[in-house]
């Protein structure tokens, strides 16, 4: 490993080791020992790097699991959503992911994944999400979404319409 200050290489030792997400990956602290600087690596398995994503023009993209963080995070920005939680809804998305696609999958199925499990986390989120991946051109298709939320909230949930109300 390179240290990110000196750029020194294999000279730094691991500090402490802890599991993170849900045991799929290893937080590693290091120091280094030529400058003394202390810095963080994951170790995860490279299981991901063997899905490619077909994008909706048909070009072919390595799996990213930061892309799919990144649109999580936008859609949980200032709502009660703690990091933890986006991580575990990362895992079972890719649990899905790796479960049901060998070796290709659209980003259409991964966003219809990251769909369900935000709609089970934050129905404010899901929405936001939802607005982006299915590209929302009206007004009336963004508020058809949020009919739909709505419904569905106060069918699985019935406290949870009011949410919605006023």
């Amino acid at each position: 490993m390179r240290c990110p200050a000196c750029k020194a290489n294999n000279e730094n030792r691991v500090i402490d080791s802890r599991m993170t997400e849900a045991g799929a990956a290893i937080r590693r602290r290091r120091s280094c020992m030529a400058c003394g600087r202390r810095f963080t690596t994951k170790e995860r398995i490279e299981e991901e790097l063997r899905i490619s994503v077909i994008k909706v023009d048909g070009r072919r993209q390595s799996y990213d699991r930061e892309k799919i963080y990144g649109g999580v995070e936008r859609a949980c920005a200032k709502l009660a959503v703690s990091e933890a939680q986006i991580q575990e809804l990362l895992d079972r998305v890719e649990t899905r992911l790796f479960t049901n696609h060998d070796r290709e999958a659209s980003s259409e199925a991964i966003g219809r994944y990251v769909g369900a499990e935000l709609r089970l986390l934050d129905p404010v989120a899901y929405v936001r999400f939802m607005s982006v991946h299915r590209k929302f051109k009206t007004v009336e298709e963004f508020v058809e979404a949020i009919r739909e939320v709505r419904e569905r909230a106060a069918e699985e949930i019935p406290a949870q319409g009011s949410l919605f109300d006023g």
